[in-house]
C-alpha cells in the first residue's frame, strides 16, 4: 500500500516506521514547509493519506486530498464542530474517510468499559463523576479528543449530566474534565465516581505512541475499498 503522510512530527515519524515494517511504502510526506506537495505526482499516486495535524489546518488538508481521489485516515481532534458539514459531503461525494479521537486499541477498550460503567452508575446519583486527562506540553487543544469522547459517552448515559465543562464547576449537571499538560506524557485518561463512602476510578495511560500510531496504519489498511465515514467501532468490531 502506498501512504501519503500529513503532518511530519513525532507521530508522523512513528506512523511512517510503523507503516515500513508492515510492508507498505511512504510516497509523499507533507509539513507546513512543502504545502506545495499536495499537487505533486508523488501525494496522487498514494493509495490512503495519513493526517496528524492541528486542528485549524486538518479540514483543509482532508479536502485536498479528497480532490486528489484519495482516502483519509485522521486522528487530528480540536476540529469536529464541522464534522456534520464534512460528513455531508464524504456521503454526497463518495469519499473515504477513517476518522478517531484515538487509534490506541487499548484506549477504544477503555471507552467501552466507560460506556459499561456509565450505564451503571445511571442507577447511583450519590456518585458524582469528573474527568481527568494529561498529556504533553506540545498538544494544542484542551479538553483532548479522548476525553470528549468520554464525556459525552458519560452524557449519553448518565440522566443527571447534561454537559461537560473544562472550567472548575459546581453545576450538579456539569461533568467537570480537568486538563494538564506537562512534561512529555503521550496520554492519560482517568474516570472518577465519588460519593461519601468510597471513589471508583478507571484510567488508561499510554506508554508511549506506538498504540496510537499502529492503530491509524491498521486503519489505512482497514478502508481500502471502502467508501463513507468509519470509527475505530467498525475496525474493532464494537
Amino acid at each position: 500500500m502506498k501512504i501519503a503522510l500529513i503532518g511530519y512530527g513525532k507521530m508522523g515519524k512513528t506512523i511512517g516506521r510503523i507503516a515500513k515494517e508492515r510492508g507498505h511504502t511512504i510516497v509523499s510526506v507533507i509539513d507546513v514547509d512543502n504545502l506545495a506537495d499536495f499537487d505533486s505526482p508523488a501525494f496522487g499516486s498514494a493509495d490512503v493519506v495519513i493526517e496528524f495535524t492541528h486542528p485549524q489546518a486538518a479540514p483543509n488538508n482532508y479536502r485536498r486530498a479528497f480532490e486528489a481521489g484519495i482516502p483519509v485516515v485522521s486522528g487530528t481532534t480540536g476540529w469536529t464542530e464541522q464534522l456534520p458539514e464534512l460528513k455531508k459531503e464524504i456521503i454526497e461525494k463518495g469519499y473515504t474517510f477513517f476518522w478517531s479521537s484515538n487509534f490506541s486499541l487499548g484506549v477504544n477498550i477503555f471507552m467501552k468499559l466507560n460506556n459499561c460503567l456509565a450505564e451503571i452508575m445511571n442507577r447511583f446519583p450519590d456518585y458524582d463523576v469528573k474527568m481527568t486527562e494529561v498529556h504533553h506540553v506540545q498538544k494544542s487543544d484542551a479538553p483532548s479528543g479522548t476525553a470528549i469522547t468520554l464525556a459525552d459517552d458519560i452524557i449519553g448515559r448518565i440522566d443527571r449530566k447534561t454537559a461537560w465543562t473544562n472550567a472548575a464547576s459546581d453545576a450538579v449537571d456539569e461533568l467537570q474534565i480537568v486538563s494538564v499538560r506537562e512534561g512529555q506524557v503521550p496520554g492519560m485518561h482517568t474516570v472518577r465516581y465519588e460519593s461519601g463512602a468510597d471513589v471508583i476510578t478507571i484510567t488508561h495511560e499510554a506508554k508511549s505512541r506506538e498504540g496510537f500510531a499502529r492503530g491509524a496504519v491498521l486503519a489505512a489498511e482497514f478502508i481500502q475499498g471502502k467508501k463513507g465515514l468509519w470509527g475505530m467501532n467498525d475496525l474493532l468490531k464494537f
